[in-house]
């Protein structure tokens, strides 16, 4: 018979959320297996309290203590599979460290996840979020993932059009808590184009012809361009983009731009994802600080824990920000990170 987990009890996460805000939870337990996984759970039930899944704590804000049982996902795993021509799927444990996968992947000339380097957290959380940058977004390249069904108790496999995939989002925010995903299947290629026209790639790689760059040349170019705008967490506490993009219908683009010409945003045929960045520079707030958080002063959809801010600091500057946008602009901004713990 399996042991039951050991569970932790008073435990400090300040060092486990990439915003540094020092909270503890009541009860804590690393898992490195599905079969642990389940256990956790199951004590959770038993007890009545509320499971958190955190993996690297990138896109979490916590409001203050949690009072339930955090479960930190440590399943690691790394292995290819189905090597076919120039393709082959890379199979990853929820608990890899995200960028470290992207740099073997890219260091072993697979090509897919290379625009996705430096971005903090866990393979788990990935699917979670879809995470993006410069032009590129983990369904591009995301086969499929296994994952605990809590309503079933079934292990369950998702494929791509399964995880309902769109700009930061997907099925696992739609139905928050249901899926514990435990494995991420990626399929990779060798010849597969890059990515390079997002405007800061192309100008860090202009003059280079794009047949002679690598994998690892793209993702060392990534690292380098968000280096230059973007803090980082070990040194200065955030949880990156703190503000989706948003995305308003064709005529409200039309409608900015007769107002503000210089608006920065991404036009389609039907809608447009206007620059969150642009639309907090405008009113004022980027290199904003309070004495314990602000907002970077080189990218103003960061925002910075710089002296021990708690969880209710975050929010209050964020819900600021908000408002003065909303008031301005007309336009509602959604965070990224979710919030948990309670005061």
């Amino acid at each position: 018979m399996n042991a039951q987990p050991r569970i932790q009890e008073n435990v400090f996460l300040g060092d486990m959320n990439s915003l540094g805000i020092s909270a503890r939870a009541r009860y804590f337990v690393p898992v490195t297996s599905v079969e642990a996984l389940k256990q956790a759970l199951a004590w959770a039930a038993e007890k009545s309290v509320e499971p958190l899944i955190l993996g690297g704590g990138s896109n979490l804000v916590f409001a203050g203590d949690y009072r339930g049982l955090v479960v930190r996902m440590a399943i690691t795993r790394r292995c290819w599979e189905h090597i076919e021509g120039d393709e082959a799927t890379l199979i990853l444990g929820a608990g890899e460290n995200w960028h470290d996968v992207v740099m073997y992947a890219a260091s072993v000339g697979y090509r897919g996840i290379e625009n996705l380097a430096l971005i903090p957290g866990t393979v788990g959380a990935a699917p979670v979020q879809n995470i993006g940058a410069y032009g590129s977004e983990l369904r591009d390249t995301l086969l499929e993932v296994s994952a605990l069904d809590r309503h079933t108790g079934r292990e369950v496999t998702l494929t791509n059009s399964l995880c309902h995939f769109s700009y930061r989002d997907s099925l696992f925010k739609h139905e928050p808590g249901r899926y514990v995903i435990t494995t991420v299947r990626l399929r990779l290629s060798r010849s597969r184009p890059f990515c390079l026209d997002y405007r800061d790639l192309a100008e860090y790689f202009d003059g280079r012809d794009a047949r002679s760059l690598t994998p690892l040349d793209v993702a060392n170019g990534v690292m380098a361009v968000r280096r230059r705008k973007l803090p980082d967490p070990a040194r200065l506490p955030n949880a990156g983009s703190f503000f989706k993009n948003p995305v308003v219908p064709i005529e409200t683009w039309h409608a900015l731009q007769q107002a503000y010409p210089d608006i920065a945003g991404y036009p389609g045929d039907d809608s447009a994802k206007i620059a969150a960045a642009w639309l907090i520079d405008q009113c004022g707030w980027k290199g904003y600080r309070n004495g314990r958080v602000g907002v970077h002063n080189r990218q103003a959809l960061v925002l910075v824990n710089h002296s021990h801010g708690s969880g209710e600091d975050v929010l209050e500057l964020a819900d600021r920000i908000r408002g003065e946008v909303k008031a301005r602009f007309g336009i509602a901004l959604e965070m990224e990170p979710g919030v948990v713990g309670s005061p």
